[in-house]
């Protein structure tokens, strides 16, 4: 979480698509103490879908960011916004 609070996100309640913010998920498995590691990290796109690397593989689209919720990656355990960094 650190690392992308020094590029400028912010805690936020969820992923719902806001016009000129920029959102991501951060997922993670709990581990038996309690405690979270996190796994992968999804970013929404403008069009509000999802999009993912997983691993050495090609980027993917998602539509729903739960699609790469399952035993590797975990599920969501927090979201992240800043405002959309238009290049």
């Amino acid at each position: 979480m650190n690392a992308y609070e020094a590029i400028g996100y912010k805690l936020c309640l969820n992923g719902s698509l806001q016009s000129g913010v920029e959102k991501i998920a951060v997922f993670g498995i709990k581990n038996p103490d309690g405690s979270t590691t996190p796994t992968h990290a999804a970013l929404q796109l403008e069009s509000g879908g999802w999009t993912s690397k997983l691993g050495p593989f090609e980027d993917i689209i998602h539509p729903e960011v739960d699609a790469v919720n399952g035993p590797v990656y975990g599920k969501v355990v927090l979201y992240m916004s800043r405002l959309r960094q238009h290049q």
